[in-house]
């Protein structure tokens, strides 16, 4: 990155970043973490929620991104001392530094969604009554 014109890196964690844009992404970059961010915008999420949320997620993945995200100290969970023990996952401070960035770039995605395709509704699909025999 070129600071006040001088050629400049960054070394976070033993890494070498050429630019703040590289720092940035390997906090959020990928496929699934900006999206896990989006649902936790308004408050805590246990897992399964999650889950429910992002159903094109596998629990594998996104396990890994939430142990990722919680590694990188962007968001936490909280352990609740029940049976069957309840897990939430909340933003961290600097977690919560993102999102106005997030929702940015969601409404950039309303924009381009709009602009090049269609938003639509999805209908929850509706149950089928089974009769008893």
């Amino acid at each position: 990155m070129i600071v006040a014109g001088k050629q400049m890196q960054c070394i976070l964690n033993g890494e070498v970043y050429h630019c703040a844009m590289d720092v940035a992404m390997s906090y959020i970059g990928g496929k699934w973490k900006t999206v896990v961010l989006w649902y936790l915008l308004d408050g805590p999420k246990r897992f399964s929620e999650l889950k429910r949320a992002i159903p094109d997620i596998t629990e594998k993945m996104l396990s890994l991104q939430l142990k990722k995200m919680e590694k990188d100290g962007i968001l936490t969970r909280k352990i609740y001392a029940e049976v069957p023990p309840r897990v939430e996952y909340f933003l961290t401070k600097e977690g919560k530094t993102l999102i106005p960035m997030i929702k940015e770039i969601a409404d950039w995605g309303k924009y381009m969604g709009k602009k090049y395709g269609e938003i639509i509704e999805v209908k929850k699909e509706e149950k089928k009554k089974v009769k008893p025999l």
